[in-house]
């Protein structure tokens, strides 16, 4: 089920997918909540960030995925409709 939005085309809706060519942001979702729907992009072009915890990670990526996590708290509790929500989801 490939949906086209803004000539862009998605796997689904709260699908995040990369965005190689785009010039600033990593990553778009077409984000659905009831009948509401919204292009999001988010995360920095070319940037390494911490990535889904592993075992025995360095204290300076726990450090540096404890501080995004606590400077976005408030945005990611907007839930779906907000980038910090897909950020910390996929790329943290």
């Amino acid at each position: 089920m490939a949906i086209e939005y803004r000539g862009e085309k998605f796997s689904g809706y709260n699908k995040p997918k990369r965005t190689p060519k785009h010039p600033g942001k990593s990553h778009a979702v077409l984000a659905k909540e009831g009948s509401k729907v919204k292009l999001i992009r988010f995360g920095q072009q070319g940037v390494t960030t911490a990535g889904k915890p592993k075992e025995g990670e360095s204290a300076k990526q726990k450090a540096r995925r404890a501080s995004f996590k606590a400077r976005h708290a408030k945005n990611i509790k907007k839930g779906k409709m907000s980038a910090a929500y897909w950020a910390d989801k996929v790329k943290w």
